[in-house]
Formats: structure tokens, C-alpha cells, sequence
């Protein structure tokens, strides 16, 4: 899909698309995706087609996630307003930039990035989304999970692992949801596990292709 006119207009037009398409099926994952500026999130040199629904390149072998991919994503999760969620693998910001716009003023998004340059990028995408005060972007490896501000209400991971980790699962909250892509480096499937109390449940959603989770619970 080509999309033409002002960011603003492209922008409108994609989440219409993304309606039509299935994908943003919510009216709080509508409200998000249609405010959040994604041309904010993506290097200069493909800019043009922030708006595009696949994949782009933003550097040191890391993609941002086509936007439908980010809607299932979110819609999946069915955030909350209020929730404090952590993202592993936040890339330039835009994923937990769209889920800040989920849990409102009162929750709070923590991504983890393991690539400094892009986290230092992230920082400013987001500063100037006037966002910088819903999220902390933290520099270290997210792949067994972030425990310093556990428990999450939520945890989002964008990069594919090969199992699910007991530790991500251990920073949930008691009654917390899990997404995650499991299997290989070539495909996946996009995984929910959900916590309740000392049980979990997992589904299987749909087929996927993830960058490789790196670190030491990655691939």
C-alpha cells in the first residue's frame, strides 16, 4: 500500500487500512496508533515511507516492526490504562510509544535496548513525541528479563526467542500477559502467555518473523 499527502494524512489513512484489514480492531488501539507520530521513529533516509506497512531498516542490523505487525501486537496485549508494562527489544521507540498512549498518564512503559546508540535515539524520538515521561528506555540485555522494576502488568518482547524464559515469566505480576515470538530465526509463532496467581496459560496466535532475541536467554 502506497500512501500519498501530509504525514498526518498518511497516517489517518493507514489506521483506516489497518480497520479494513482486521488488524486494529479496538477503539483504545485506534486512538494510539492513530496518534502516535511514526515518522518520528524512523531514520531520515526512509522517512518516506514511515507509513508503509512493512518492515524498515533503522540500523545495526534492527528493523521497526511493519504497522500492522505493531497493531496485533497491541491489540493482543490488551493493555490498560494505568498498567506498567516492560518492552524488550525497543528498537527507536515507536512500539512503547504506542503502548504509553495505551496505559495513559498514570501507567509507565520501561524498554529495554541493547544497542546504545539506537536507546540514545529512542530517548530523543520520544522526547520529541512529548512522551519522555511515560517511558524510561534503559540500556542492558532484556532476554531473560528486567527485574529491577518488576512485577509488569505486561511484558511485549520484539525479537524472536527460541522458548519461552521462566525468568520473563517470574516479572509478571500474578495476574500479568506475556508476548512473545517463539521458534527459530527464520519463523516463529507470536506466543501469549498469561499468569494467573502460579499458573500459566499459553496460546499460539499466528505465524511471525522476528529479528533474533540476543542475549543470554535469546538465540
Amino acid at each position: 500500500m502506497v500512501l500519498r499527502g501530509s504525514f498526518d494524512d498518511q497516517r489517518r489513512l493507514l489506521v483506516e487500512h489497518l480497520e479494513r484489514s482486521g488488524y486494529v480492531r479496538s477503539d483504545p488501539v485506534r486512538h494510539a496508533m492513530g496518534s502516535v507520530r511514526r515518522e518520528l521513529f524512523v531514520p531520515t533516509s526512509v522517512q518516506r515511507a514511515a507509513y508503509a506497512d512493512h518492515p524498515l531498516e533503522i540500523g545495526h542490523h534492527q528493523t521497526i516492526s511493519a504497522p500492522h505487525m505493531v497493531a496485533i501486537m497491541v491489540e493482543a496485549m490488551r493493555c490498560r490504562e494505568g498498567q506498567r508494562v516492560l518492552e524488550v527489544g525497543g528498537g527507536l521507540g515507536y512500539h512503547a510509544a504506542v503502548i504509553a498512549h495505551l496505559v495513559g498518564p498514570t501507567g509507565h512503559v520501561f524498554t529495554v535496548e541493547r544497542i546504545e546508540a539506537l536507546a540514545r535515539r529512542a530517548r530523543d524520538n520520544l522526547e520529541a513525541a512529548d512522551l519522555s515521561d511515560r517511558v524510561t528506555v534503559v540500556v542492558g540485555d532484556g532476554s531473560c528479563g528486567w527485574p529491577e522494576h518488576a512485577p509488569y502488568d505486561r511484558i511485549s518482547v520484539a525479537c524472536a526467542a527460541p522458548r519461552v524464559s521462566e525468568t520473563m515469566v517470574d516479572n509478571l505480576s500474578e495476574d500479568g500477559m506475556l508476548l512473545i515470538p517463539v521458534g527459530s530465526p527464520y519463523m516463529q509463532e507470536l506466543t501469549r502467555v498469561t499468569r494467573k496467581g502460579n499458573r500459566t496459560t499459553t496460546e499460539r496466535l499466528g505465524g511471525c518473523i522476528f529479528v533474533p532475541l540476543v542475549g543470554k536467554c535469546g538465540q
